[in-house]
């Protein structure tokens, strides 16, 4: 299990871009799981929709990629201290299959399906109250800053 301290060390997003509050499982070069509370605070909802907040796609597919790049990092024994970052390379295969709204928790699970030259791909899905929220196949490639 990760708590935010030690996300913080394998994400260089902060806030109003850090989606992940907690890793909940982890196993190296195989699964991750964990969640992003979704407060009606999120600076989204101001404008993604005043009368109706819903967490925007996007940033479900954002939340995944990040989950995920934890996993690579963990996977490979890096992290961004060490002069490297895992960029969102890509998405494919994304579903939708219902709205994501405050008060909700956002669970996340990635599965690693390959990796090479630092070019990872994961197999994501997103839940909440145990029902499937979005799927997709998500791409990270790690990189020098």
């Amino acid at each position: 299990m990760m708590q935010i301290n030690e996300i913080l060390e394998y994400l260089p997003h902060r806030y109003p871009f850090l989606l992940v509050d907690r890793v909940t499982e982890i196993e190296k070069g195989t699964s991750i799981k964990g969640y992003k509370n979704i407060s009606f605070n999120e600076p989204f909802f101001q404008g993604h929709f005043p009368d109706n907040p819903i967490m925007p796609g996007v940033l479900i597919i954002e939340a995944m990629a990040q989950l995920a790049g934890i996993l690579g990092f963990v996977t490979v024994g890096r992290k961004p201290a060490d002069g490297v970052v895992q960029y969102l390379a890509g998405s494919s295969k994304a579903r939708f299959k219902r709205p994501v709204l405050p008060g909700d928790r956002l669970d996340m699970e990635a599965e690693f399906l390959s990796g090479k030259r630092g070019i990872y791909k994961f197999e994501c899905r997103a839940l909440v109250d145990g029902e499937v929220v979005c799927t997709a196949e998500i791409l990270t490639a790690e990189r020098e800053v």
